[in-house]
């Protein structure tokens, strides 16, 4: 008689493990789903930036000399390579004019990846 309570307990355990696993694997779905959308979005807003300022985003860190995109290492190029090329310190006004759009469209990328960067969200790689 024991062994039929012992059955119907182990049972129950197991539908319940498997309920919750599989509920666990459709949140994994669901949020695998969103952050590609996400990933889309971004990859869609990007390439609206880079039409609209006629400037890829390879190019705009080309022109300002960088590997990652921080505000302050754009700002601190942006700022040293406009003084250099100053008309008036024997610049030019067409590179002075090409550091000016790669520094906006930079800010334009930095301003698309903190709106699809959402608090709370673990990017991957992330524990």
């Amino acid at each position: 008689m024991g062994a039929k309570y012992l059955a119907q307990i182990v049972i129950m355990g197991v539908q319940v493990v498997g309920r919750a696993f599989a509920r666990a694997l459709r949140q994994e779905f669901a949020a695998s789903q969103a952050a590609a959308e996400a990933r889309g979005r971004a990859g869609t807003q990007s390439a609206a930036a880079s039409s609209f300022t006629g400037m890829t985003l390879q190019e705009a860190q080309q022109i300002l000399n960088l590997s990652t995109l921080t505000p302050e290492e754009i700002q601190k190029n942006y700022e040293h390579l406009f003084k250099v090329n100053d008309k008036a310190a024997g610049g030019s006004f067409y590179l002075q004019s090409k550091v000016v759009r790669a520094k906006e469209r930079l800010d334009e990328e930095l301003t698309i990846q903190q709106q699809n960067t959402r608090p709370g969200w673990k990017q991957q790689g992330e524990s």
